[in-house]
């Protein structure tokens, strides 16, 4: 079969572009669910804007001109389905002032370090030691684990740390300004770090112990 990215997608038939479209969202369905879900941190949420995402898709697909790029078209559309979404469902206070959630107890997160509870402070973002220790926890623990951030927070971790956007992006899709980007994504990386640590804890592991193995 004929490489589907060689396609001007208007160029096909209705039952080749409904071909070309099913095969690849069956094939792409984990992933943009898993997305959706680490984007929005509600199965049902997720589910609702992959539906929405999916639904667009497909009324917007013959105008697509390249069909090899209907993979990295899908995301694109998922996220700008999810952060419409978050748009309408900021409260007014946080668009006009840009004011972050508070927490329950800023001085337990603050500056927390998983680099320093492990003794290598000086190693980058999800360094060596950090990706043996989080390779400890399970799939669903780091999902939890950004489930617990506060929305402000998750979503710019997400968008920075998972799909890769940087910051002056972010700032445009969220529409706050990129101080406002940095600081969440400071603060959210404090978060993360310190519930991944709680989970470690709470599951026997000592991940400041040699080999980060568990304790019982």
């Amino acid at each position: 079969m004929a490489d589907p990215g060689a396609d001007d997608a208007r160029s096909l038939g209705r039952s080749e572009r409904r071909d070309i479209f099913e095969r690849t969202v069956d094939r792409l369905m984990d992933r943009l669910y898993g997305t959706a879900l680490r984007l929005a941190g509600d199965p049902d949420d997720a589910e609702d804007i992959v539906a929405e995402t999916v639904a667009k898709a497909w009324a917007s697909f013959g105008d697509l001109r390249d069909a090899g790029s209907l993979e990295g078209w899908l995301f694109r559309i998922l996220n700008n389905t999810f952060i419409s979404a978050w748009r309408r469902h900021r409260t007014r206070s946080q668009v006009e002032q840009h004011t972050d959630p508070e927490i329950a107890d800023p001085s337990a997160v603050a500056d927390f370090s998983l680099f320093e509870k492990l003794h290598q402070p000086f190693l980058l973002w999800w360094g060596t030691p950090e990706e043996r220790f989080l390779n400890d926890l399970l799939r669903e623990d780091l999902q939890a684990a950004l489930d617990s951030l506060p929305d402000a927070f998750r979503i710019v971790v997400v968008l920075v740390e998972v799909q890769g956007h940087t910051y002056e992006e972010v700032a445009g899709l969220l529409e706050i300004p990129v101080g406002t980007v940095r600081s969440r994504l400071s603060r959210g990386r404090s978060l993360l770090q310190h519930r991944l640590w709680e989970i470690a804890r709470e599951e026997g592991l000592d991940p400041g112990a040699t080999g980060h193995g568990k304790t019982r």
